[in-house]
């Protein structure tokens, strides 16, 4: 049975974002790659000709994952600040890996930093469409900033979305 040339791409993206999350840029070695996606090196490099490819195809995906996302929001209404909160903590996600392996690679590429960016603005500029308030806007990304962050220390995402959800409720969000 021949397999999917999409699915192979995929799973050799998802070992390449892993490693970045795991061992940083160093430790995602096309070798390394292609043993944790179960690939032979020859399989990726038919995919991905070099790392840089690799590094191409994490940034795109994150890209596409990022317009889902705010998509998604758009989708949400009303509740468009509160969906960006509720998912701002989320950890786990194929969206939350494709974020921590930009990071990474953001150490040494100004591709991935530039990606960053981009995906901030477009938050930025779907909450500031909605809220129609910049300052607001930027204060509810702060805000799931620091939830995404502090999730990592004990404060649960429901506790601290409960006390975000009691603010924006007294200022009449």
């Amino acid at each position: 049975m021949a397999r999917n040339p999409s699915d192979t791409k995929e799973r050799l993206l998802d070992a390449f974002d892993t490693l970045l999350d795991e061992h940083g840029i160093s430790g995602a070695t096309l070798d390394a790659v292609a043993a944790k996606a179960g690939v032979s090196k020859g399989g990726l490099l038919y995919h991905y000709g070099s790392k840089a490819e690799l590094i191409k195809g994490s940034l795109e995906r994150l890209s596409s994952l990022v317009d889902e996302d705010v998509e998604s929001m758009k989708s949400a209404g009303d509740r468009l600040h509160l969906y960006y909160l509720e998912t701002s903590a989320e950890v786990g996600t194929p969206l939350d890996r494709s974020l921590i392996a930009a990071s990474c690679l953001a150490q040494e590429h100004e591709d991935a930093k530039t990606a960053l960016r981009k995906t901030r603005e477009a938050w930025f500029d779907v909450l500031n469409d909605h809220l129609g308030d910049a300052d607001l806007a930027m204060t509810i990304q702060l805000i799931g900033d620091g939830m995404y962050f502090n999730q990592n220390f004990g404060l649960s995402q429901d506790e601290a979305l409960a006390h975000v959800k009691n603010v924006l409720a007294r200022l009449g969000l």
